[in-house]
């Protein structure tokens, strides 16, 4: 039998991946030393729990500090994450940890941009998401909690969200004690921005819609929809489970804003037709880009 072979990722690409990874590892630095630290917030995830070491014991021991805690903390999960994550993976966070940590380090020599916490807090979290999201776009993570959160998921009958979320709880209700219950809203609501940013880089500033219809008038919806929107569609063949009689599966991909339009020219052709609309990750190929209007 012969053996496949994956195309090895060039090294334009292998270098132009490192240098965004730095560009938000630096992103994230920035928020973290500049708007957060002044104003005594934290992000969640190992990032958090370094801040708040960080401002207990860097005072007196000074081996600890935020650089330090952000890279010991992290590579026992990225150690015993290896096979979950993979070698590409693993590699590109402990260079991604690596590089945030040196930025968090240069930016002593900054005064921090604002001390008005509101400004930090909306500020910091957008600059913070924009960071760890440009990591996790290019195949590396900032952070170890959610690979924390996989490895749990084998051992107790929760999902990785609600283990990273549990965490965070415990994580912020540290932080009142630490830095006073008003700093701890604060942060919450810095982690919030910065999850919303994060998704928005991920997964693009286009976000895009999968429509499943089903309809008598296969055909002529299909048509439409090619013509009257520009979107391409695939036909797929179902079959009714309570009936057991075949059905004709209109499957097409839109603009959050072309969904009205959608469900107008479906509903105009035909009035009973079902149609299922669902949030996707990303889309990429084709000719999505070139619709007509």
């Amino acid at each position: 039998m012969s053996k496949k072979h994956h195309k090895k990722e060039s090294l334009r690409h292998i270098i132009y991946r490192l240098l965004m990874i730095v560009i938000g590892a630096v992103l994230a630095a920035v928020s973290i030393k500049l708007f957060l630290v002044p104003n005594h917030m934290i992000d969640g995830g190992i990032i958090g729990i370094s801040l708040i070491l960080d401002h207990i014991f860097s005072n007196h021991i000074k081996i600890i500090n935020f650089a330090t805690l952000v890279i010991v903390l992290n590579l026992p999960f990225m150690y015993s994450g290896y096979k979950q994550i993979g070698k590409t993976f693993m590699f590109s966070s402990i260079f991604g940890i690596i590089c945030l940590a040196i930025a968090e380090r240069l930016a002593h020599d900054f005064e921090a941009f604002t001390t008005e916490p509101l400004l930090a807090t909306v500020f910091g979290g957008f600059l913070l998401g924009a960071g760890v999201g440009l990591v996790i776009r290019h195949g590396g993570s900032l952070d170890g909690t959610e690979i924390l959160g996989i490895l749990l998921t084998k051992k107790i009958p929760f999902s990785v969200g609600e283990i990273v979320m549990f965490l965070n709880i415990f994580i912020f209700g540290s932080a009142a004690f630490v830095f006073g219950i008003e700093q701890a809203m604060y942060s919450i609501f810095t982690y919030y921005i910065a999850f919303k940013t994060i998704d928005a880089v991920v997964q693009g500033l286009d976000e895009t819609k999968a429509a499943i219809i089903i309809s008598d008038h296969y055909d002529e919806v299909s048509d439409a929809i090619l013509s009257r929107l520009g979107r391409g569609t695939t036909k797929l063949k179902g079959k009714g489970g309570y009936t057991d009689t075949e059905k004709d599966v209109i499957y097409a991909v839109v603009t959050r804003l072309e969904v009205a339009k959608l469900k107008s020219i479906v509903h105009e052709i035909d009035p009973n037709a079902f149609i299922t609309i669902m949030n996707t990750q990303e889309t990429k190929g084709g000719k999505f880009k070139s619709a007509i209007h």
